[in-house]
């Protein structure tokens, strides 16, 4: 999950008319009549409930228990450093930390917002976290993000330099592409590494992407499951896949470390989105002869808590 919704237009309607387009409401579960320009909104931390506290608790219990042996080290001690357990957290005090530690700031948005809006964001450094938080029901599964998954999937790690280095490029490459016809390949980027990336380690694979760090049954999926493929990480490959956002992933891709991400993403894509565009996508399940299946190489954490 991101918290963009594809469409070349910064203009209110048209953004709702997307939106109308994907939806079977046809409408978005943030309030948007308070956002400003730029999508953004008060917090409102106060109008939180006793039970929407409760309920965060409950998230995060679940996934403290699961993380351990599955999530990539920099993001355990980034949650760590955060306590954030007790309730939904307050955004301006942990992004005036996050600015002194790497020129990050959070921005509290009304639920997913336009492409562009979203990616002029992360190309100056701040990221969108959704103010809502999911229903009770929707513990298990939720079709839009809400500010659990965007908070604890993905602020953690916006605490490490090189990651929040990419993902600032990664915006900025976003403008770019869409004046590039890219924005679909670019989105198969964002998928299988922001949202469901895994990390190689010397203890044996491990999850980074915040939709399967803030999922209770991707993360279990995803590195003890003999079903889905795991890839080394490659550029042109990734851009032509296709994902599937209704079920567990049948592919994910492996990178060596945050580094590796930052350097294979630096180039100018411009050349690539032109070859790719002649070129059919892979399927969600491919796997090329070329490639590798890489084994599990469980640890004796994974082990222990499967």
């Amino acid at each position: 999950m991101t918290n963009s919704v594809s469409n070349n237009s910064v203009s209110t309607e048209d953004f709702f008319d997307s939106v109308a387009a994907k939806s079977d409401s046809g409408s978005l579960r943030g309030d948007y009549r308070l956002a400003d320009k730029d999508y953004v909104v008060a917090q409102d931390w106060a109008a939180y409930t006793p039970e929407q506290h409760a309920l965060w608790r409950r998230l995060y219990e679940r996934q403290a228990k699961l993380i351990p042996g599955r999530a990539c080290d920099v993001f355990l001690e980034s949650l760590g450093r955060l306590d954030v357990s007790q309730g939904i957290p307050q955004f301006e005090g942990i992004s005036d930390t996050l600015f002194k530690t790497t020129g990050w700031r959070l921005v509290a948005v009304p639920g997913l917002v336009p492409d562009q809006t979203f990616f002029e964001h992360l190309a100056h450094r701040r990221f969108p976290v959704t103010v809502w938080l999911r229903e009770p029901e929707e513990f298990d599964y939720i079709v839009e993000p809400d500010v659990f998954h965007d908070f604890f999937g993905h602020v953690p790690l916006l605490f490490d330099p090189i990651f929040a280095d990419h993902l600032q490029e990664y915006g900025k490459g976003g403008l770019k592409a869409m004046k590039l016809d890219g924005l679909g390949m670019l989105a198969r980027l964002y998928w299988y590494t922001i949202e469901f990336g895994l990390i190689d380690s010397p203890q044996g694979l491990r999850a980074y992407g915040a939709g399967i760090l803030s999922s209770g049954g991707e993360i279990i999926h995803c590195l003890n499951s003999p079903q889905p493929r795991r890839i080394a990480f490659d550029v042109e490959r990734v851009m032509r896949t296709l994902y599937r956002i209704d079920a567990y992933q049948e592919t994910y891709f492996v990178i060596r470390d945050f580094q590796q991400l930052f350097n294979d993403t630096a180039s100018d894509f411009t050349p690539l989105y032109a070859a790719l565009q002649s070129q059919p996508p892979l399927a969600a399940s491919s796997l090329l002869v070329e490639e590798i299946n890489l084994p599990l190489r469980q640890s004796s954490d994974d082990a222990q808590s499967a």
